[in-house]
C-alpha cells in the first residue's frame, strides 16, 4: 500500500490511470465528474472548465504554482508602482495562438476590455472592477492602472476568468477553444470525453510532455470505480466513493492520496426569498444540522467540518463550528419565532455530485426532525446551472465552492444566487482587498468569517477533501492545489 498525504488538491478533476492497450507512454486518460456546458472560462463558472483548460489550453498574464505563489505566464515579468496602483507587464515574445494567430499586447487589451464590458458575461467580472485604464505602449508591454490597492490583483489575473483570448477566434471558444497554452483542443464528444493534444509550438515545450490527454466524463461513483479497476482511466483526484478507498489502498497498482481542496461545501440558503430571508429561519437550519453525522454518512469521515466560508488549511482560518451547536429544540423554537409552521415544504435542489446527493439524504432527515418537510430534487448539471445558479429558483441547494478567496461571493448582491446583500460586509471586503499588510489582512479575513457565520447566510458543512486514486507509475500531478485549475504539463509516466 502507498498513501500520500496531500495539502491541497483540486476538487473536481481526476487524473488518469493505466494507458489503454497499444497506447504509448505519452498518452494518458483523465476523468472528471462534471462535464461543462461550454469550454470558455471567461463565460461560464463551471469548475471543470478551469480544471481541464485553464493554464493548459488557455493562459493568463500570470499563473500560480503549487505553493500558491504568483509566477509569470504570458507576462514574463512586471513592476508595480510605489503607490500600488500601476502595473507594467512585459509580455512573452514569439507566442502564437493555436490557430497560428500571433499574440501581442492588443490581445491583452481585447481580452480585458471584453471582460469589463457592460454586457460581459464573465463569471468573475468583479475582479476587473478596480481597473480604470489599460494601455499598450508597444506590442510587448501592457500597463494597467487600478483605482485602489488590491492585495489579490496578480493572483486573480492567473484565473481562467482572466484568460487571454484572440478576437479572431473568441466567438468559437465555447466549443472549440483556442489559446496559447502547452496543449491544444482536439475534440469534444458530449456526454463522453474531451481530448487535448500537445502544442508542439509551445514556447516552453519540455521533454516528455504528454502527447494526448483525454478527459472522461464519469459522474456515477460505481462507474468510476470500475473504470479504475479496468484500467480505462489512469486515476482520479475526485474519487466519489470514499468507502471504497481501503480497496485501493490494499492494491499495489495504486496510490491513494488523501488531501484537501479549496472547496467549501455548503447548504446554500436562498436569502432572497421566504423563508430564508429571515435570519431566525437560517439560524434554525444551522442548529438543525449535525455536521459530523453528514461527514460520517456522506464522506465516510473524509472531510473537515467548517463553521464559515473559509478553508481550514489557511493560516487565517477561524473555527466557528461551535457557533450553532446541533440542537433540534432550539431550531424548532427559532422556526416558531420566524412564523414558520410545522411541516412547511422546502425544496432542496441539488446537482448530480456524490457529495451533494449523499449529504441531501441526511439533511432531509435532519430537517424533518426540526419540522421542515424537505423535498429533494436532483438536477443534471446544466439544469442546476440554469435554474438554481442563474435562475435563483430554489430554497436550498448543496454545492462546493472551489475557488480561492471566495468570501467575495458575499459581495455579489441580490442578483447572485445567494440572494444576499449586506453593505456592511461589502465595506469589510473592500478593506480586505485594500490591505497590503498580510497580518492586518488576516485579521480582517477572520472578521469576515465571523460576519457571514453570525448572519447564518448558509449552512456551512465541510471542506471538500481531495480523494485521489492514481496509478503508481504516474507522476507530476500537483500534491497541493491553491486554485481550481490543474496544470498538466508536468505529468509523466515513470517505470
Amino acid at each position: 500500500m502507498r498513501r500520500t498525504a496531500l495539502a491541497l488538491t483540486t476538487a473536481l478533476v481526476a487524473l488518469p490511470l493505466m494507458a489503454l492497450p497499444g497506447w504509448a507512454r505519452t498518452e494518458i486518460t483523465l476523468s472528471t465528474q462534471q462535464e461543462p456546458t461550454v469550454l470558455d472560462p471567461t463565460a461560464d463558472a463551471t469548475a471543470s472548465i478551469d480544471s481541464m483548460l485553464t493554464q493548459n489550453v488557455y493562459e493568463s498574464l500570470t499563473s500560480v504554482n503549487e505553493a500558491g505563489e504568483v509566477i509569470p505566464a504570458l507576462a514574463t515579468d512586471w513592476t508595480v508602482s510605489e503607490d500600488g496602483l500601476t502595473y507594467t507587464f512585459t509580455l512573452a515574445s514569439g507566442v502564437t495562438f493555436h490557430d497560428g494567430t500571433s499574440f501581442d499586447a492588443e490581445d491583452v487589451l481585447f481580452s480585458f476590455n471584453r471582460a469589463m464590458a457592460e454586457d460581459s458575461t464573465n463569471p468573475s467580472k468583479r475582479i476587473f472592477e478596480p481597473i480604470t485604464e489599460i494601455t499598450a505602449p508597444d506590442a510587448q508591454t501592457v500597463v494597467i492602472t487600478i483605482d485602489h490597492t488590491d492585495a489579490f490583483f496578480l493572483f486573480n489575473l492567473a484565473q481562467g476568468d482572466a484568460s487571454i483570448v484572440a478576437p479572431e477566434s473568441v466567438d468559437g471558444n465555447a466549443t472549440s477553444p483556442v489559446g496559447t497554452g502547452p496543449f491544444r483542443f482536439d475534440s469534444w464528444t458530449r456526454g463522453d470525453r474531451l481530448t487535448l493534444v500537445r502544442n508542439d509550438d509551445y514556447r516552453d515545450l519540455q521533454d516528455g510532455m504528454m502527447e494526448r490527454i483525454t478527459f472522461r466524463f464519469i459522474a456515477d461513483p460505481t462507474a468510476v470505480t470500475n473504470a479504475l479497476m479496468a484500467g480505462e482511466i489512469d486515476g482520479t483526484a475526485g474519487f466519489p466513493s470514499p468507502e471504497l478507498l481501503p480497496m485501493f489502498e490494499s492494491d499495489p497498482r495504486f496510490t491513494v492520496a488523501v488531501g484537501t481542496t479549496q472547496g467549501e461545501v455548503i447548504l446554500a440558503l436562498n436569502n432572497g426569498r421566504a423563508p430564508f430571508d429571515d435570519i431566525d429561519a437560517r439560524r434554525a437550519v444551522n442548529h438543525g444540522l449535525n455536521r459530523q453525522e453528514i461527514i460520517d454518512g456522506a464522506m465516510y469521515g473524509y472531510a473537515t467540518p467548517i463553521g464559515s466560508f473559509f478553508p481550514p488549511s489557511d493560516a487565517n482560518y477561524v473555527d466557528l463550528t461551535g457557533l450553532y451547536p446541533f440542537d433540534p429544540e432550539v431550531a424548532r423554537s427559532l422556526l416558531a419565532d420566524a412564523g414558520i409552521a410545522e411541516g412547511t415544504s422546502i425544496r432542496l435542489r441539488i446537482p448530480p455530485f456524490a457529495y451533494a446527493t449523499r449529504s441531501a439524504v441526511i439533511i432531509q432527515a435532519e430537517m424533518a426532525a426540526i419540522g421542515l418537510d424537505v423535498e429533494v430534487e436532483q438536477l443534471e448539471w446544466a439544469a442546476w446551472m440554469d435554474q438554481v445558479y442563474n435562475g435563483r429558483d430554489y430554497e436550498m441547494t448543496i454545492i462546493a465552492h472551489t475557488s480561492p478567496n471566495d468570501l467575495s461571493n458575499f459581495t455579489r448582491g441580490p442578483n447572485y444566487f445567494y440572494g444576499y446583500d449586506n453593505p456592511a460586509f461589502n465595506t469589510l471586503w473592500d478593506q480586505i482587498v485594500a490591505t497590503a499588510d498580510p497580518v492586518a489582512r488576516g485579521a480582517l479575513l477572520q472578521d469576515a468569517q465571523r460576519f457571514v457565520a453570525d448572519e447564518a447566510v448558509h449552512g456551512f458543512l465541510f471542506q471538500l477533501p481531495s480523494l485521489g486514486v492514481y496509478r503508481t507509475e504516474l507522476s507530476g500531478y500537483w500534491v497541493s492545489s491553491p486554485v481550481i485549475f490543474s496544470p498538466l504539463a508536468d505529468l509523466r509516466w515513470t517505470e
